[in-house]
């Protein structure tokens, strides 16, 4: 077989063809571009990013070059042994010097009411599996029990932020976790590096959280994949399976998450279908009910394709409205995050073979358990436990916790005792786990973690009650092919925004 093609990426420099990182072989290391030091898929561009001119490129060479994968070949072959090896070691290893029996007090809030709940409160299942896993173990380190502070999400971000700082400084919070809406990381963000109160955003993943309320984190990190990531993944999805669409409609909630999802579905777009033409725009209020006028004005525009970003129960609502109107039957549908809610929210009636995202970031059917046992065993423990299947935020706020856990572990290695913020913020920056969505790795600069993107299709499988994705056709995308590079300048509306903007080619058919 000839050797896997290799291509480069703004400021990411050599990327893998898909699949030749993980077939059995050890993960390349990181590696590091120098300021300037820029090549674009598709073009040459300058130091500082400058465009110098760029080279045509097919649709197909084009996504070809970002790593898009679809089903099971997303996954690579890598032993049982390979994935549990490295924690199974470090494990092994008894804890240095004294460690207080103390509990350590986590602070977590998410959506527990309303029609956000559908989404959220996964989140909290999630949190209290790693917490029982740990706490069944004797704690951090063996001794410390994990105690959880709750809190509903649902009241609003002023009285988020009050319960914060109480949280901190009546609780006594040693850790928060949490958080879905993109509405509270920007308020919260900035208290919590005030109050010097170590922070691991489960979600609320929008860019502006570090690309301007939080530039400098210190205290806060984020687990989910960066909100951008989002749009251009349904962006992508779309143009591999629908690319004679024209006419695009649009329903967004009329807030930041909204916002985003449309700025980078239509600037991804818009290189990888030149010419298509929004025809109609709707931005229902968060907690809408009644979708009715959102739905006849889409209709009425007659376009080729709707696009959403409308989510949890808001969601649900939207798509039982639109089938009594038919509008599925009379075009194509992408969302963004339609399965991001509790699976067993979605309904048989949901429509099948469409684009139904899950915020970029996991589906607990993928990766499959003989490709990724790890996902597994997660999603056993997780059923048992909760008798529902997990979400993404639920992995998402399991992940936060084992990779603070993990963090502990390595530097209480390096300092002995229990270690303090200073040591544990030093192990999570660029800390990677075999998660149960893949690989996850936290980048030192910005203190976000990346995991490759997911999008999939709706499908009818008997064995369930409720609608899944189809893990036959998952579609997979290295998400560091997608989102901005270290050192890129902050850009408006995004980091993102702006290097697709500059860097992408216009790909022709």
């Amino acid at each position: 077989m000839p050797p896997p093609r290799r291509v480069r990426l703004e400021g990411w420099g050599t990327v893998m063809a898909k699949g030749e990182a993980t077939r059995g072989r050890r993960r390349p290391r990181r590696r590091e571009v120098s300021d300037g030091e820029h090549d674009g898929p598709g073009c040459t561009v300058g130091r500082g990013g400058r465009a110098m001119g760029q080279q045509e490129v097919s649709r197909r060479e084009f996504l070809k070059a970002l790593g898009v994968s679809v089903g099971a070949a997303a996954v690579g072959g890598l032993a049982t042994s390979q994935l549990v090896a490295p924690e199974r070691a470090e494990a092994q290893a008894p804890p240095r010097g004294r460690i207080p029996d103390r509990p350590l007090r986590v602070g977590h809030m998410t959506f527990l009411s309303g029609p956000a709940a559908v989404l959220g409160a996964p989140m909290l299942k999630g949190h209290l599996l790693a917490a029982e896993e740990i706490n069944a173990k004797g704690g951090l380190l063996g001794r410390r029990k994990i105690e959880t502070l709750q809190a509903d999400e649902a009241a609003g971000t002023d009285a988020n932020v009050k319960e914060f700082k109480r949280m901190k400084l009546e609780g006594k919070i040693d850790l928060f976790t949490g958080i879905t809406s993109s509405g509270n990381t920007p308020a919260i963000g900035p208290v919590a590096e005030d109050l010097k109160v170590l922070t691991l955003f489960a979600d609320g993943c929008t860019d502006f959280l570090f690309d301007k309320a939080v530039p400098n984190p210190k205290y806060v990190f984020r687990i989910t994949n960066i909100q951008s990531a989002d749009g251009v993944t349904a962006a992508i999805a779309v143009a591999m399976t629908w690319p004679d669409v024209r006419k695009i409609a649009h329903i967004h909630p009329d807030y930041a998450y909204g916002r985003n999802a449309f700025d980078h579905f239509t600037i991804a777009l818009s290189k990888l279908l030149p010419g298509v033409e929004v025809v109609s725009e709707a931005w229902p209020r968060l907690g809408t009910t009644d979708f009715t006028a959102h739905i006849t004005k889409t209709i009425s525009a007659k376009p080729d394709l709707l696009v959403s970003s409308v989510w949890g129960g808001d969601y649900i609502a939207m798509y039982k409205q639109a089938l009594g109107y038919g509008l599925f039957k009379q075009m194509k549908f992408a969302s963004t995050i339609a399965f991001g809610v509790a699976p067993h929210a979605i309904g048989k009636d949901h429509p099948e073979g469409v684009i139904a995202g899950v915020h970029a970031n996991y589906y607990w059917n993928f990766p499959p358990g003989n490709k990724w046992p790890l996902n597994n065993v997660f999603v056993r423990k997780y059923f048992n436990r909760w008798k529902e299947y997990p979400n993404f935020e639920a992995e998402g706020a399991y992940t936060a916790l084992h990779m603070y856990r993990l963090a502990v572990e390595r530097a209480n290695r390096l300092t002995g005792g229990w270690p303090d913020d200073e040591a544990i913020i030093s192990q999570l920056e660029g800390l990677s786990w075999q998660a149960p969505a893949g690989y996850i790795y936290i980048r030192p600069d910005n203190h976000q973690a990346y995991k490759d993107a997911v999008t999939g299709f709706a499908y009818n499988d008997r064995n369930y009650n409720f609608m899944v994705l189809n893990p036959n056709t998952m579609i997979t995308i290295p998400i560091r092919n997608i989102t901005a590079p270290p050192g890129w300048p902050k850009g408006e509306p995004t980091s993102t925004y702006t290097w697709i903007d500059k860097t992408w080619p216009k790909v022709r058919a």
